[in-house]
Order: structure tokens, then sequence, then C-alpha cells
């Protein structure tokens, strides 16, 4: 809404798609739709197509996921609380699999793994029978105090997965241009690791 000079417009397209083509994404493919939101809100016809041309190119060119429903049951903890008179709520994405209300899960990490069973499962304010891969939910849980849960571990199929303290990684560390560190690192230096929902102070 601040530019209405279309050279400009162009010129700032290449840029992206330069860019985009820098970075190995097929910039010269990808579709670009420039508009207005503010004009748009503002009812401006014009501009009001121009979003409805954005989530067509959205639905055209994006593939639709593939969800790993016939995997395991898992999901990330990302957020825990309690709801008067109901229990302790888990919420967080599938990650795979599906839970159904009143099958059991194990709560893994942090501490030793337990057993519960899931009482609820919700997904914006609407009470569902199950959950799948890709669903964002929050599970209601038999019998689990809020502190016996939290960020970081994750509800799983009995059974499925197995807590670890070691594993052996590859590191990328970017450099300073591509946006990282531009100081080395040195010994005792205390990196933060990130894993799914929880994070880790390393030791270099």
């Amino acid at each position: 809404d601040m530019v209405d000079d279309e050279e400009l417009l162009e010129l700032v397209e290449m840029e992206v798609r330069d860019l985009l083509s820098e970075y190995d994404f097929p910039g010269d493919d990808v579709p670009v739709i420039a508009g207005s939101a503010l004009k748009a809100l503002e009812g401006d016809a014009e501009y009001e197509q121009k979003i409805l041309d954005l989530m067509q190119a959205v639905d055209d060119y994006i593939p639709t996921p593939e969800r790993d429903s016939d995997k395991p049951f898992m999901m990330p903890v990302e957020d825990v609380f309690s709801i008067t008179g109901r229990g302790t709520v888990a919420t967080g994405r599938v990650e795979r699999g599906q839970i159904k209300v009143g099958e059991e899960v194990e709560i893994i990490g942090m501490h030793e793994t337990s057993k519960t069973t899931v009482t609820g499962v919700e997904m914006f304010r609407k009470l569902l029978d199950y959950a799948e891969a890709g669903d964002n939910i929050g599970a209601l849980l038999r019998g689990v105090a809020r502190e016996d849960v939290q960020r970081g571990q994750v509800l799983a199929a009995p059974g499925s997965i197995t807590p670890h303290t070691k594993f052996k990684a590859e590191v990328y560390v970017l450099s300073k241009d591509e946006g990282g560190r531009h100081t080395p690192f040195f010994t005792n230096y205390r990196p933060q690791f990130y894993f799914r929902t929880t994070d880790v102070t390393g030791v270099v």
C-alpha cells in the first residue's frame, strides 16, 4: 500500500527471486503475489482479489503434507495446564500416529517413564474422539498432577520409544554471512541445544 510504482514492484520481485535462487530454491518458478493486506481490509476489490490469488497460489504450489498416521502415536509436550474439576492437560502437535479417547500413553523424558490414560482430546475448543498426525491438541490426562508433566517431555504409545541421554550427531554452524555466529567457540562455551520442544545446555 506504500508502493504504486510498477517498475519498482518488478525490481523487488526480481531481487526476491534472485535471493531464493542463491539459496538453492527454485526462484524462477516460485509464484510471487504483490498485494496489500491493509487495502484488502479497507474493502478495495483489487487487493481483495490479490488475497484470493495468494491463497490459490498456496493451494496450487505447496503440496499437502503426508501425515504419519500409520505409525505409533507421539506428541512432544509444548505446554501444560490444569482445568479445575477435570485434571491436567498437555498440549502440543501430534507428530505421528493417532490417539483416541480412552487409550493409554506413556509420559517420557526428564523423569522416570510413567503411564496414564487420555480421557479427553480437544482441538480449537472442540471435543474430539481422536486426533492424528498434524493436529494441535490438548490431551486430558487421568490421574496426572500438573508437576508430573512438563514442556519437553513426549506423550507416546506404550513401548514405542525409549528415552536417551547420549547420541551422536553432526552439527552445521551458520557463518556470520548466514546469520550465525561471528566469533569462534572456545573451551567451556555453553551453547543451548533445542530438541523438539525442549532445550538443554551443553558444554564445549
